[in-house]
């Protein structure tokens, strides 16, 4: 099944769509550090899903990380990603993106926190489908049943304040 392109911030029936079609998923700004949020979302990945999956960044280059090979950038990898998810400052979005559409990548999926609608703009104009502020790894785990990997449902998490 090809991956969707959808020229429009995706509604979560597209984005489930997204999920289920791809095939490989590239983390740019992927780090060894146990301690980021990439890492964390890369640990799902490997443990609870059945992509390609490729870790990108340059500082890391070379090093194996739970059981994949980090390489430099984009260029480097074996095939192009069905999914390039992206965890860069904001300001470092369009350089990312100019890479992504080099490449032909068919999506985009900027982290949560991360908006950028020039960027998003010239990866839709290429033909790309562009995810903006969202969590790859929630949004998986909540049309796949798995919310209370993350903490939710469990009573870990929670919205409600403790009483003393």
């Amino acid at each position: 099944m090809a991956v969707p392109r959808i020229p429009h911030e995706p509604t979560a029936r597209e984005r489930q769509g997204l999920l289920r079609a791809a095939r490989s998923i590239a983390i740019v700004g992927f780090s060894p550090n146990t301690a980021r949020s990439s890492y964390y979302v890369a640990t799902y990945l490997t443990q609870d899903t059945d992509y390609r999956l490729y870790f990108i960044n340059p500082n890391a280059a070379g090093r194996e990380v739970l059981g994949h090979t980090v390489h430099a950038s984009l260029g480097d990898l074996p095939e192009t990603p069905d999914i390039v998810d992206v965890f860069r400052r904001a300001s470092d979005l369009p350089a990312v993106v100019e890479e992504v559409v080099g490449l032909g990548s068919p999506a985009v999926w900027l982290q949560l926190g991360l908006t950028n609608d020039e960027a998003a703009a010239t990866a839709r104009a290429a033909g790309a489908t562009v995810v903006q502020n969202r969590c790859l790894k929630i949004e998986h785990a909540r049309f796949h049943g798995g919310l209370h990997l993350a903490g939710f449902d469990t009573g870990v998490i929670s919205a409600r304040k403790t009483q003393r």
